[in-house]
């Protein structure tokens, strides 16, 4: 017994040893044929969905559109700063509130009142004051307007004025320049005369003697007077010569002579026609006592 175990090569061998061998090959083993059944799963399903091509042929040419690109990525944004988390203040204790005496500030809000109506005030004086300029502006326009239609009515009024004295002096020298045509063949004047009319309305110059010589005989009057003092009368008469009225217009300071011509003139009654057969229907004539 002793030599058995002396000797190594007579010692059986361990049975932990072969077992782990055996299970290292049938571990390996199962792993190949795994991969073996996975790569035959997949080769089988990738040659099912394998594409289908065909050739379609069309009688009409189209060109096909290009193909979409797709725009590159955005640029990644630039990482942010790190910003230093600071820790807040902590929150500070409040204050108490200052104690406000109530008279003080019913003395405040009496003067804030003061200041309101102050303002209120003054808003309505700048506001009359406006409303009062514009009134006076507005009268003032008024009263130019005024003024200028006043005086475009005056001066309309003397242009009327105008024309119408202008018309009129027109008239009257067309009625003039009428008569004066239509008396220009049975004119009765002189070489010298200037008139218009077919005869003189005047008495010539002889008629006032032979009126003298008519009422002188009808005069009485005896009184002895200083110089030959000159009463002079009016006489109007008809056109037949009949005497209508006589008056005095001019005293010989002597009021008998003066009474004793119109006596005699009223005794008359009837004076002589002038050279051109017609009385004059008023006329004037001197009479002194010593001619």
């Amino acid at each position: 017994m002793s030599l058995a175990t002396d000797k190594p090569e007579f010692i059986p061998p361990k049975q932990n040893s072969g077992r782990l061998r055996a299970i290292g090959f049938a571990v390996l083993a199962h792993a190949i044929l795994i991969a073996a059944l996975t790569w035959g799963v997949g080769w089988k399903r990738e040659s099912s969905n394998a594409p289908i091509q065909a050739e379609l042929w069309s009688t009409t040419v189209q060109e096909a559109a290009p193909a979409a690109v797709e725009p590159p990525p955005p640029p990644p944004a630039p990482p942010q700063p790190l910003v230093e988390q600071v820790n807040p203040e902590p929150p500070k204790a409040a204050e108490p509130e200052p104690v406000v005496d109530p008279q003080i500030a019913i003395e405040k809000e009496k003067e804030k009142k003061k200041k309101l109506e102050k303002i209120k005030k003054e808003k309505a004086l700048a506001k009359a004051k406006a409303e009062e300029e514009a009134e006076e502006k507005r009268l003032e326009e008024l009263a130019k307007k005024k003024k200028l239609d006043a005086k475009k009515a005056a001066e309309k009024k003397a242009n009327d004025t105008k024309e119408a004295k202008d018309a009129a002096k027109a008239e009257a020298l067309r009625k003039a320049n009428l008569e004066r045509i239509k008396g220009l063949a049975g004119a009765s004047g002189g070489p010298q005369a200037t008139g218009t009319a077919l005869q003189s309305t005047g008495p010539s110059a002889g008629y006032g003697g032979r009126v003298i010589a008519r009422i002188k005989p009808n005069i009485v009057f005896t009184d002895d007077v200083l110089g030959n003092p000159v009463a002079t009368v009016e006489v109007r008469c008809a056109p037949d010569g009949t005497i209508l009225a006589r008056k005095l217009i001019k005293s010989s300071g002597n009021s008998a002579w003066d009474n004793a011509v119109l006596r005699a003139i009223d005794k008359t009654e009837i004076l002589p026609r002038d050279i051109d057969g017609r009385v004059p229907s008023s006329f004037e004539i001197n009479f002194r006592p010593r001619d």
